[in-house]
């Protein structure tokens, strides 16, 4: 039996509509095709895309942190 969304699924769209290099948006991460008619979405698959976007979210500030930080003890700097 499926779960009964109560609530509608938000678009995750923040307005800054710009695709990477990869052609992901740099605002929302979703692909285009995630982006494309998202309202026509089944509600399963806005679920799936927005698990999928907080896995890349995640990601990418891990990155961003590890960018960030300076090289611990004994650690060499990556220069090539």
């Amino acid at each position: 039996m499926d779960q009964l969304e109560l609530f509608e699924l938000p678009n995750p769209c923040i307005g800054v509509c710009q695709s990477n290099s990869r052609g992901y948006c740099i605002g929302c991460l979703r692909s285009r095709d995630e982006r494309f008619n998202w309202h026509a979405k089944p509600i399963e698959e806005r679920a799936h895309i927005l698990k999928l976007l907080s896995q890349r979210r995640a990601r990418l500030n891990a990155k961003t942190k590890a960018d960030k930080e300076p090289p611990g003890a004994g650690e060499s700097l990556e220069l090539f």
